[in-house]
């Protein structure tokens, strides 16, 4: 559903932020992403965000380039980044509301009783408190910020869903919520692109885990690699080397 070929980007002709990055994540997948600051995490994401151009390579989505076709693919990603942008004078409901509406999707959030009792599924669905639903968002702690935003992410109803550092700076009971989202997620056959530096939610979720280093994507487990292998040890070492 998702690949990088020999994806590359120079910015400005002359600084690499990407060389040459190929991997593959499948339907029902979780792929993470691991590395430091300027590693080339997020020019990842924005390639295939098609936010940015590659200078070289491909970002395909469901076999479609995202360079070459971007209204082609742009219905096929939802996208929750790390510090998710809302209207903070609405509510939770209303924020969620106004989100479907502009992606066409409220109508189709109705269980019986009405798109607005979809809505409110959806909300719950997520962890948000009920209390939360009617309350404005300019209130909400970075959690609530976040289920919210993978509450807009899942109403798009896209197969693939990226997300940037999602779990930074949430204390472990939402981080643990938030991760369980994802699980169930994946069990729906979503393509799950994550970058993180959160080495612990990383191998306790992967499917595979890529490490990224100076724009190089250096090396990639699979899950039979993450369960033998020391990732802290690992992540450090190439790190350090």
């Amino acid at each position: 559903m998702l690949r990088a070929i020999n994806l590359t980007k120079r910015y400005d002709g002359k600084d690499l932020a990407l060389d040459h990055v190929t991997f593959e994540v499948r339907e029902g997948e979780i792929f993470c992403l691991l590395g430091a600051n300027g590693a080339g995490k997020t020019t990842t994401i924005n390639l295939f965000l098609n936010l940015i151009e590659p200078t070289s390579g491909q970002a395909l989505v469901d076999g479609i380039d995202v360079a070459q076709e971007p209204l082609r693919t742009r219905p096929l990603v939802a996208y929750v980044s790390e510090n998710v942008m809302l209207y903070g004078s609405m509510t939770a409901r209303q924020n969620l509301r106004f989100f479907s509406r502009l992606g066409g999707t409220y109508a189709l959030h109705g269980n019986g009783s009405g798109p607005e009792a979809g809505l409110d599924a959806l909300l719950r669905r997520v962890g948000l408190q009920e209390r939360a639903f009617s309350q404005n968002v300019g209130r909400f702690s970075k959690g609530m910020r976040q289920k919210l935003g993978i509450a807009i992410a899942i109403a798009k109803r896209s197969p693939v869903l990226i997300l940037d550092e999602p779990t930074s700076g949430l204390d472990p009971k939402a981080a643990a919520d938030f991760i369980q989202t994802l699980e169930e997620l994946r069990g729906e056959g979503k393509t799950i692109l994550m970058s993180t530096h959160d080495i612990f939610r990383a191998r306790q979720i992967a499917d595979s885990v890529g490490i990224m280093k100076d724009g190089h994507l250096v090396t990639t487990l699979d899950r039979q690699g993450l369960e033998t292998a020391d990732l802290n040890d690992l992540y450090l070492g190439l790190m350090a080397g």
